[in-house]
């Protein structure tokens, strides 16, 4: 909306003093034109923003013109940046949106108090795009268009249309009640119900969505955290998934959880080692999880997972056996 980049732009300058009708259109992700436009409106409306020639020129304010938010002090202005960096709003679209209300926390605060906080949220970082090995921790990503139209339909209390491709089934359309979202290591759910019946989707699994005028029916308060909980014991102990014991050289515990559905059970046997009963999707996945973990972990139960490891490793010693 024309209104946000406005006020984004009075921030843009308030936070960065003097800048270049490019690099302010490359901030908002709009065009040089576009600026222009937005500067002529702003300095109608009586923003002293005025223009700079020459090499280093630009658009700048007059000295002083700024709002504060007396009322943060530094350590919840740090809390608040550091809330910011979390990646989580990335799954609900709101990534730009968390972007520009970060922007407004830091301008609005008295002056002594901004370097302050800015100057310490710079010192943590929150879930990084990598972990220590390179291996790259990839978000789904979830169109601005889709994860608005179901913010709009949780928020108002509507029925919503969503066109879902579940997984190895074609996408399909359903009218979902829709209760509240959910995100879980950068994964976002949408909670509904169907027919009056639980049910939860990924967001990532969305094609489509259009929120309808028609009230959804729903309860008027939610306990999002008990109805997650309740979703997700009914998921890990339904369908044809298998539960296997495993012990785990602890070194390699979260790529184990990388692949389980879920953890049962967990304890640290005499060695260091950890003894934990996991869940997996099918037998296959269960085989391939194990196998990936080579001599750092041995499938207790089931016996058939056994009998199988071994009998993939025996073709594998088999193959590389050295000839005489």
């Amino acid at each position: 909306m024309r209104a946000d980049r406005l006020v984004s732009l009075v921030l843009l300058l308030r936070q960065h003093g003097r800048l270049s009708a490019a690099t302010l259109a490359r901030e908002l992700e709009v065009s040089t034109r576009t600026v222009l436009r937005d500067i002529e409106a702003l300095s109608a409306a009586g923003v002293p923003v005025y223009a700079e020639r020459g090499r280093h020129g630009g658009f700048a304010l007059l000295p002083g013109f700024r709002t504060e938010l007396t009322g943060l002090n530094p350590d919840e202005a740090l809390a608040l940046l550091v809330a910011g960096s979390r990646r989580g709003a990335q799954a609900f679209g709101l990534g730009s949106a968390l972007a520009s209300a970060m922007l407004k926390v830091v301008d609005a605060l008295p002056e002594n108090y901004r370097d302050t906080a800015a100057g310490a949220a710079e010192r943590l970082l929150i879930d990084p795009e990598t972990d220590l090995l390179s291996r790259r921790l990839v978000a789904e990503e979830v169109p601005d268009a889709i994860a608005a139209e179901v913010l709009r339909a949780v928020f108002a209390g509507h029925k919503l249309q969503i066109h879902y491709a579940a997984a190895d089934q074609d996408p399909k359309w359903r009218t979902v009640d829709p209760i509240g979202l959910v995100t879980i290591r950068d994964r976002g759910y949408l909670l509904a119900t169907r027919s009056g019946a639980d049910r939860t989707y990924r967001l990532s699994r969305i094609l489509a969505a259009k929120e309808l005028a028609e009230p959804a029916q729903r309860p008027d308060r939610v306990d999002l955290d008990r109805a997650w909980q309740e979703r997700s014991t009914r998921f890990r102990t339904g369908g044809d998934q298998v539960a296997v014991l495993v012990r785990v050289n602890p070194a390699r515990r979260e790529d184990l959880l990388g692949t389980a559905l879920a953890v049962l059970t967990e304890e640290a046997d005499a060695d260091g080692w950890l003894r934990m009963e996991v869940t997996f999707q099918d037998p296959r996945h269960a085989e391939w999880a194990l196998w990936q973990l080579s001599t750092n972990a041995e499938a207790l139960t089931p016996q058939w997972l056994r009998t199988s490891l071994r009998n993939r490793a025996t073709t594998i010693a088999t193959r590389y056996e050295v000839s005489s």
